[in-house]
């Protein structure tokens, strides 16, 4: 039954869909770092004819890269105009043709009508609409589906070995827009897709002495989906946010947030596999206990690291962020385990974001 607090009956997120340049190396890179493992495949073999996809999942985080096989394709004229970077945020849903004529009658704008893909294993429907930027939201339907991923798609039978990394869940994922541009995304998520407000930080919260910025925290009424919405705000330089739309082209998911049970092994499992991570001055653990109060870590072992602590009245969190994952300074993922606490790091924003002006000022972007 469809609750008033999730009039779309969301059940969470089934699959971020990635459009790279090249779909096998891409691929070869998110299970060699963060232990996503192939499960699925669709390409020339299975048919496809101007795409390839891989479908990478680990417990509850599904990666689908996709990569263009023809000329002049729109995927390649996304990649040009974006770099490698999120297209589709997929959301699991109980009926995807009631979600997105619910959508529609919301203000929603249809990208794909409800599209029935049926096999041996059971059907899968799909629906999506637009959201900011060249970025969509499928609705996936896919009540007793057995296949692999989808219809069109065939196993990865002897995949290749993948690294333990500790990953478990995608905890959210943070969209940046333009300037002026967040509270038409607030309203959008509010509106069309019945979203709450969890949590408003303004440039007071999030700024350093050049660059400010804003974020509305936005999640569906269970709780499972949380979507994060940044814009910059004026400063004396530039901020991240206006690097990241500068080289994206435009609004996009700027990261990926990916829930872990023990930070520190999996912060070690990824720096192992090459990702480069974010790093904090020591004097950040100076006051640690003081500032969030006992904790089950080793200040010791967090410094090592560059984990970032922050406690709220629920309990706390621990967090880090990567370097960009490619090229362009644009996506990036960030690794967090709560211990109670369902803020965002609010008490770090400082360190963090004076940390990611170090990087941004290497770059000759600051």
């Amino acid at each position: 039954m469809v609750s008033a607090s999730d009039p779309l009956d969301l059940f969470g997120i089934d699959y971020v869909e990635l459009y790279v340049s090249n779909a096998r190396q891409a691929a070869h890179f998110y299970r060699t770092t963060l232990g996503l493992a192939p499960v699925a495949y669709a390409g020339l073999e299975t048919g496809l004819r101007d795409r390839t996809s891989y479908v990478l999942q680990r417990r509850n985080v599904r990666f689908v890269l996709t990569a263009p096989l023809t000329p002049g394709h729109p995927i390649g004229a996304h990649i040009a105009r974006h770099g490698d970077g999120v297209h589709d945020i997929a959301l699991r849903v109980r009926d995807a043709a009631a979600a997105h004529q619910a959508a529609l009658r919301n203000g929603a704008t249809s990208v794909q009508a409800p599209t029935i893909y049926e096999d041996a294993h059971g059907r899968v429907v799909k629906a999506s609409i637009a959201t900011y930027g060249e970025t969509i939201h499928s609705f996936i339907e896919r009540e007793g589906y057995e296949g692999p991923f989808m219809p069109g798609f065939r196993p990865i039978t002897t995949p290749p070995p993948v690294p333990e990394t500790g990953i478990a869940a995608i905890d959210h994922i943070v969209g940046n827009v333009e300037l002026g541009a967040m509270e038409q995304w607030v309203s959008y998520y509010r509106d069309v897709l019945g979203f709450g407000q969890l949590v408003h930080f303004d440039d007071q919260d999030i700024s350093t002495e050049y660059s400010a910025l804003m974020s509305k925290v936005m999640q569906n009424g269970s709780g499972k989906i949380k979507f994060p919405i940044n814009e910059p705000a004026s400063g004396r330089k530039k901020s991240q946010i206006e690097e990241y739309l500068e080289y994206y082209g435009g609004p996009g998911v700027q990261h990926i947030a990916l829930a872990t049970g023990n930070i520190c092994a999996t912060v070690d499992a990824l720096r192992g596999a090459g990702i480069p991570f974010i790093s904090v001055p020591p004097s950040y653990y100076d006051d640690l206990e003081h500032r969030v109060g006992a904790i089950d870590e080793s200040r010791q072992a967090l410094q090592e690291r560059s984990i970032l602590v922050d406690r709220d009245d629920e309990g706390y969190l621990l967090q880090i962020f990567s370097q960009p994952m490619q090229d362009r300074p644009t996506l990036f993922i960030e690794i967090i385990q709560r211990k109670g606490s369902r803020g965002f790091g609010k008490g770090n924003f400082r360190a963090l974001f004076e940390a990611i002006e170090r990087e941004q000022a290497l770059r000759g972007n600051l």
